[in-house]
Parts: structure tokens; C-alpha cells; sequence
């Protein structure tokens, strides 16, 4: 098997890349910490919660909204249980799941933090970038996403649904 190595442009595109990747978290998390004494994570979580019908959603289907594990969100959510941010309940469509449901408390979290999580996105991605980068970028995640995501777990989040 020949492997075909990355030629100069591909290898400089890649290595600014893999900062973003690497970086971007650790700033959005800090900016969080700061702000809300939340994880991006935990704030995620919570965004998704805000945004679900009733403020409410099956673990399973806010596992794959947020791409993790039942076991590592289960262990989230317990967290913000714990601090009052998120309730667990019996699904009543099904006794085997559970719901996780945003509380007024939580939505007030999630609402004040949005301010400065909105700001740290802008100030780290967007406000560097054209209008037209910002297309440039949109296309470019829209190519890499089938490959990463094949079963539409997260491009769900902005896809229109299919009629």
C-alpha cells in the first residue's frame, strides 16, 4: 500500500486547521467558565434543551444532538441536575427512556450565557472572516460533514427537514 503523503498546500491547510480544531474548545470553554461557570459541553446541552419542544427531549435523542455517549451525557446531565439547571423524568411514550427537561432555572442560565457565548464565537470566527469566507466556510464543513457525520446525527441540527 503507497501512502500518498500530504504535498505543501494540502500540509499548511491541514496544520491551521488542526489549531482550530484544537483551539477553538479550550476558548469557547474558558470564555464559559468565566461567564457562566459552565462547560461548552454543559452549555451545548442546555442550548439544545432551550431550543426542544416543552424544553424537553429523550436522553437518546439529546445524546445524538450533542454527539455524545448516553454514559457521558448521563453523567452531564446529572451534573446539572444537580445544580437545579435540568430535571430527569419517565418518558411517558415509553417507560424504558428517559426525559431530560430544561427548568425555568436552567433556561435562565442558558439565556444569560448566550450573550457572552455569541460574543466569543464572533470575536474567535466570524468577525476575522469576509462574507464571502464565511460561504467559503459553510461549503467546506458541508463537504468534510458526510464523511464525518454519515448517518446525519449532527448535520440534523441544520439541514431542513426532508419532506
Amino acid at each position: 500500500m503507497s501512502t500518498q503523503w500530504l504535498d505543501e498546500a494540502e500540509r499548511a491547510a491541514w496544520l491551521r486547521f488542526i489549531a482550530v480544531v484544537e483551539l477553538l474548545p479550550g476558548a469557547l470553554d474558558t470564555q464559559l467558565r468565566a461567564d457562566a461557570k459552565l462547560t461548552h459541553f454543559e452549555y451545548f446541552t442546555l442550548a439544545m434543551l432551550s431550543e426542544a419542544p416543552d424544553r424537553t427531549l429523550r436522553m437518546t435523542s439529546l445524546a445524538q444532538r450533542t454527539n455524545a455517549t448516553l454514559p457521558r451525557l448521563s453523567h452531564v446531565v446529572r451534573r446539572l441536575e444537580d445544580r437545579g439547571l435540568v430535571r430527569r423524568t419517565p418518558c411517558p411514550e415509553d417507560a424504558r427512556a428517559t426525559n431530560a427537561k430544561l427548568t425555568d432555572e436552567g433556561w435562565d442560565v442558558v439565556a444569560a450565557a448566550s450573550h457572552g457565548h455569541v460574543e466569543a464565537v464572533r470575536r474567535y470566527v466570524f468577525d476575522p472572516l469576509t462574507r464571502e469566507q464565511i460561504r467559503q466556510l459553510t461549503g467546506i464543513a458541508d463537504a468534510l460533514l458526510p464523511g464525518l457525520d454519515p448517518e446525519g446525527r449532527m448535520s440534523a441540527l441544520f439541514e431542513p427537514p426532508k419532506s
